[in-house]
């Protein structure tokens, strides 16, 4: 399992599936290549200061390497995102939560804004 680095690598995930818990999301993303799987860890400024951010991506971090890897795809990019609740959130139900949302079917997100899946787009007439 490898890292991600590059800024482009994770805003290529963060337009692949989703999936939500209290502590953290996990974005995926299936590569067309034949490489290992990849994972990357942000945590944004409005979940603390930068202490309080490092142990919440400290906390992540070590999930990982507590998971089996079986337990993720082959030729995928993960990204996981904390939250706030990462702080206080028992590690054993974190842990249980990372194995259920790595077997959850994921939630796909249409990222193109103003277009909503299943609704005609509006178009405006000339009055006669």
């Amino acid at each position: 399992m490898d890292r991600l680095r590059q800024r482009a690598d994770f805003l290529a995930v963060a337009n692949g599936a989703r999936v939500n818990s209290p502590a953290f999301v996990l974005q995926s993303r299936r590569r067309d290549d034949s490489g290992p799987v990849r994972i990357g860890f942000t945590v944004t400024k409005k979940n603390g200061n930068a202490p309080e951010r490092n142990r919440i991506r400290r906390r992540l971090r070590e999930l990982v390497k507590r998971l089996e890897p079986t337990s993720m795809q082959p030729h995928h990019d993960y990204v996981l995102v904390g939250r706030k609740d990462a702080l206080s959130r028992d590690f054993a139900t974190m842990l249980d939560d990372l194995r259920i949302a790595f077997t959850k079917p994921a939630r796909h997100t249409a990222k193109a804004r103003g277009h909503r899946p299943g609704h005609a787009a509006a178009t405006s007439r000339k009055p006669d």
